[in-house]
């Protein structure tokens, strides 16, 4: 893995990890020990000012590396320094050796700040390590109080073994999002991956939760965590699009009319207005289609974005799910959609998976009497819009449903449209509610249809593919991370063994991430990540080589 330089996004590093080596220590053994370590105390690795160990270790290869891994200077103390610094687990037999009780320890606190975390044990007994803060916000709590700590006084988080010399560090509770030992890390647990799912096109509706988005990730902790979970562009939206919703607050007493919007993504596409319909966001176009079309043999393409089926169900449709195989890079095969489905669902470029599929192939769909809808929710992070069928009126039974919350980050203002033929798009007029798009969502729509707008769209889907190559990059240094390659839209579908813990590891060291075992044709392995800046990219891929570590790598 490149040395990455991880700087600290959530204020100036204030914390010292102080770590004791044994001669010959390896840097995968300092590096597993100390993720370990901040985990356990809800540190993350961009807090961390320093290392700091024994001057005569400064030395050590493996400690040398480990620093330079985890981006961080590696300071050393005499030992008559160290011993002179009033520790709460020193060794008789650590002292004879070294000239201090605990180096981990007496390092940690040589700055003068609390104990935060107690010292703990490799498994290996090739290292030992310890936290102390040094900023004004960490306050040791009194003894005895709620989980408080030691005999030290220090603050021990809740399910923390404390650790004296010797004993290793443990947890008294599992990773939440690990449901077992065995259904984390393989054992006798059934698990079925995508190769093996698409042998069993019925999958049980209850396997995978339906309702479970990326905003669930960061919806707890809402500026705590770098967002890689909810496929918004970051940055956005821009201040002139701020400023165009600004301005429809005037008139928002009068009842919101469309026709202005209407019109312009009908020009946008060459459309005439009658195949246009605003909705509240794609996902409100799903619900309309699930409600409003007679349908008998809905047919969902998966993996992709779980509310089509949601709201078929809720309607109450019996839905069959063909399921693309990770093995065929998710890639289409017409042949696998029933004969018999009179309403197909796919999505293009596909969320999660970022596959985009030939327009002719996803054409190749339509037939008599079928319904083709497809999600086009992130077309326009695609430059030039490859593969698009928005424009096209000669595929039979063909809708195309677009959203503008994705690349102009308005998720909260709700905002997309339905393109298709102009009885359809009538029917679903009549089962929306009056008025279901808000006059600074019309506005907006306006907007993001216009040249300028469109071109800004272009540039951003054109600078998000470099991105992307970047991420993938990076990805590809990792033995036990496989990427899909074949991405071409904002987010990056990845495959790793304990994907679970890893996603929980990232957390710790602020970064959220999308797990991907609610998508039916994906398994506990697999994790969704949203294209960022290059930056954002680097501090990423080293939190994800500590939380590789941490969990141990496979491979």
């Amino acid at each position: 893995m490149t040395n990455l330089t991880f700087p600290g996004p959530f204020g100036p590093p204030d914390v010292t990890v102080g770590i004791g080596v044994r001669p010959g220590v390896a840097a995968d053994d300092v590096v597993a020990l100390v993720a370990d370590a901040l985990l356990a105390a809800g540190v993350r690795p961009g807090a961390v000012a320093e290392l700091a160990t024994l001057d005569t270790r400064v030395a050590e290869p493996g400690l040398v590396a480990a620093a330079a891994r985890l981006g961080v200077p590696l300071r050393g103390h005499p030992a008559v320094a160290l011993d002179a610094v009033p520790v709460p687990h020193p060794a008789d037999g650590v002292r004879r050796a070294v000239g201090t009780g605990s180096v981990a320890e007496a390092a940690a606190l040589a700055g003068g700040g609390p104990l935060l975390l107690a010292k703990v044990k490799n498994a290996a007994g090739t290292a030992t390590c310890a936290i102390a803060g040094k900023g004004p916000q960490f306050r040791v709590p009194a003894a005895g109080t709620a989980h408080g700590g030691g005999r030290d006084g220090s603050r021990v988080p809740r399910g923390q073994n404390v650790c004296a010399e010797g004993r290793q560090l443990g947890h008294a509770e599992p990773d939440a999002d690990v449901p077992s030992p065995q259904g984390a890390y393989g054992g006798s647990a059934v698990r079925r991956t995508a190769e093996q799912a698409a042998d069993h096109p019925h999958d049980a509706p209850g396997a995978h939760d339906l309702r479970h988005h990326g905003d669930a990730e960061v919806r707890d902790q809402p500026g705590d965590l770098v967002d890689l979970a909810v496929n918004v562009r970051a940055g956005t939206p821009p201040a002139w699009l701020r400023e165009r919703i600004a301005d429809s607050l005037a008139g928002l007493a009068a009842y919101p009319d469309g026709r202005a919007a209407r019109a312009a993504v009908a020009a946008r596409h060459g459309l005439p207005v009658e195949r246009v319909l605003l909705t509240a966001g794609a996902a409100e176009a799903f619900v309309l289609l699930a409600r409003a079309l007679p349908v008998r043999g809905p047919v969902v393409v998966h993996p992709q974005f779980t509310e089509p089926e949601a709201a078929l169900r809720d309607a109450g449709h019996e839905v069959r799910r063909v399921l693309l195989s990770a093995a065929d890079g998710f890639t289409l095969d017409p042949e696998a959609v029933p004969e018999d489905a009179d309403l197909v669902v796919i999505g293009n470029p596909t969320n999660p998976t970022s596959v985009l599929h030939p327009a002719d192939t996803l054409a190749s769909l339509a037939r008599p009497g079928r319904t083709l809808v497809v999600d086009e929710a992130f077309m326009d992070a695609v430059p030039g819009e490859l593969e698009s069928l928005a424009g096209d009126v000669d595929i039979p039974g063909l809708v195309v449903l677009r959203s503008l919350t994705k690349t102009w980050g308005l998720a909260g203002l709700r905002v997309g449209y339905v393109l298709g033929d102009p009885q359809l798009v009538a029917d679903l007029e009549r089962a929306q509610p009056l008025w279901p798009v808000s006059s600074p969502a019309l506005a907006a729509a306006e907007a993001c249809v216009a040249p300028a707008a469109l071109a800004e769209a272009d540039a951003a889907a054109r600078a998000m593919c470099a991105e992307r190559a970047h991420l993938l990059a990076g990805l590809a240094e990792f033995d036990e991370v496989e990427a899909v390659e074949a991405a071409e839209g904002p987010f990056v579908l990845v495959r790793t063994a304990r994907a679970g813990a890893v996603r929980a590891r990232l957390r710790t060291y602020g970064f959220a991430v999308r797990r991907g075992d609610t998508f039916p044709g994906l398994d506990g392995e697999w994790l969704r990540l949203a294209v960022r800046d290059r930056a954002t990219t680097n501090r990423f891929l080293q939190a994800l080589d500590l939380a590789l570590t941490g969990t141990g790598r496979a491979g």
